[in-house]
Formats: structure tokens, C-alpha cells, sequence
């Protein structure tokens, strides 16, 4: 169901195709809403009584959130996973950004509390805490993001490489069924997100199609051969040139008189 959903949002990948810098858009959010939908319908249920429970604040990003911790308000950075940025002060917002931080934005909403499961190292050197994230159904964040295509598995850092393993298994399905940031060939690189080669792919997809659309407006200019089927039902094809062709309005047009006659028409005698 999900890889039938996403298909339909990767169809719209050329409309995003911008070298601004705009909002992608790529996929709406009664689309995301959809997708959550089928997400919490079908998404494994993680047994989350060993894992701490914290007031969840807000969404920050696609793999960042706040919480009430110790009773301070800190940020959480998902361990292992790596979502393109929404509103970064160098990178701007990246295609996908904004459906990653839906996505965990929706998937999150309604729980006024989160599941955190720490690895070895509670916190990284900008002293964010890390941590595995799941719904109070036991929903792994991390995982749906992956399963998605709205995340790749990146900052792998020892000790924090508990579930290094599954993630990379469940990445490497996304890949294979090419959704998500996966569609665009180039655009996930070792060092995170490649905007330009998105946008330079999405482009030539979009010059493409339309080289396509135009070679299929000029063959169809060529097929002048009108079919019209009369009062009494015969099937009769018409040429140019022939005397009723100009005031014959057309059931059918066809390319050649053989495609005519395969059709069941017969020619115009004058």
C-alpha cells in the first residue's frame, strides 16, 4: 500500500524542479496524512516498558524534537538517521525537508509523550541528546522514516551503533524501491544531500517529458485522415484533397489507410 502511494508522489517529482530557493513541495499533506494512515495501520509495534517516557514539546525537524527533560527543555536528535534539513542557516531547505518533518510531525501528533531508548552516549558534542524514538504504541520513528524514503542511516559514531544493522536493512529496501529521496539518482551522497543534483536531474526529467510530449504532438499532426461514420452507419475515411474532407467531422482520425481499413473503413469515393 505505502510503495503504491509513494509512486503516485514520485510521478510529481518534475514539478519541483526549481533553482530557487523555494519550498519543494513534493508531496502534499493530505498525502503525508495518507501515508501516516497506513503507517500506523501496518507499522511493527515495539514492546517500549524498558524505554523512558518524556513530555514531548514540539517537532523541529525531520529527525529532531523537544522534550521536558529533568525539567529543562532539550532537543533530541535521532540517533542514526538523517533527514534533509527544513531551514538550515547554510544548506536552506533541501527536497524533502519539509515532507520528513511532516511526516514526524504527524506521526507524532496527539502522543504528549514520547518513548526514548538510549544507546551508549546520551548526548553529541553540540550536547543534544540522542536517542531512539517511539509513539506510545511502540512505533519507531527512526524506522518509518527509513521505510519511507524520508531519512537516510548516517552519523554512525561509536558506541551509538545499537540498531545500526536493521536501519541499514530497511534503508537498503527504500533504495530498491526507489521512493522518496531514493528517486532521484544522486541526489543521497556520503556527505548528506546533493540540492544541486537533485534539482539538475528533476530538470533534464522535465526537458525530457516535454522533448517526449512535443515528438507526440508532431506525430499526431501527421495522421490527417479523418474517419466519420454516415447515417446509415458505414464507416467511410476521407483525404485531404478529396472533395467532402474539409466539411467531414471526424469519429476518428487515423495515420495511414491501412489503419483506416484495419479499423473497419472503407474509402471516400470522390
Amino acid at each position: 500500500m505505502k510503495n503504491i502511494i509513494f509512486a503516485l508522489f514520485i510521478s510529481t517529482l518534475v514539478l519541483s524542479a526549481c533553482t530557487e530557493e523555494t519550498s519543494t513541495n513534493i508531496i502534499e499533506n493530505e498525502d503525508i496524512e495518507a501515508l501516516i494512515s497506513s503507517t500506523i495501520e501496518n507499522a511493527e509495534k515495539h514492546d517500549v516498558s524498558k524505554f523512558e517516557e518524556y513530555e514531548l514539546e514540539s517537532v523541529i525537524d525531520g529527525d529532531t524534537i523537544r522534550i521536558k527533560y529533568n525539567g529543562s527543555s532539550e532537543k533530541v536528535r535521532f540517533l542514526l538517521v538523517d533527514t534533509p534539513e527544513t531551514n538550515h542557516e547554510t544548506l536552506g531547505e533541501q527536497p524533502y525537508g519539509p515532507e520528513a518533518k511532516e511526516f514526524t510531525k504527524q506521526l507524532l501528533a496527539g502522543q504528549d509523550t514520547v518513548y526514548l531508548e538510549f544507546d551508549v552516549s546520551y548526548r553529541d558534542k553540540y550536547k543534544r541528546l540522542l536517542a531512539y524514538i517511539y509513539t506510545k504504541e511502540g512505533i519507531s520513528v527512526q524506522e518509518q522514516l527509513l521505510k519511507n524514503g524520508l531519512a537516510r542511516v548516517a552519523y554512525i559514531y561509536d558506541p551509538n551503533t545499537k540498531h545500526v544493522d536493521w536501519f541499514k536493512s530497511i534503508q537498503k529496501t527504500a533504495q530498491q524501491s526507489a521512493i522518496g529521496i531514493w528517486s532521484v539518482e544522486d541526489y543521497v551522497t556520503n556527505r548528506g544531500y546533493d540540492k544541486e543534483a537533485y534539482y539538475a536531474i528533476t530538470e533534464k526529467n522535465k526537458d525530457d517529458k516535454k522533448t517526449e510530449n512535443d515528438k507526440s504532438i508532431t506525430n499526431n499532426s501527421s495522421c490527417v485522415i479523418k474517419g466519420n461514420i454516415n447515417s446509415k452507419g458505414n464507416k467511410i475515411y476521407h483525404m485531404p484533397g478529396q472533395r467532402d474532407y474539409d466539411n467531414t467531422i471526424a469519429e476518428e482520425m487515423f495515420c495511414t489507410e491501412k489503419e483506416a481499413e484495419d479499423g473497419g473503413f472503407l474509402p471516400a469515393k470522390q
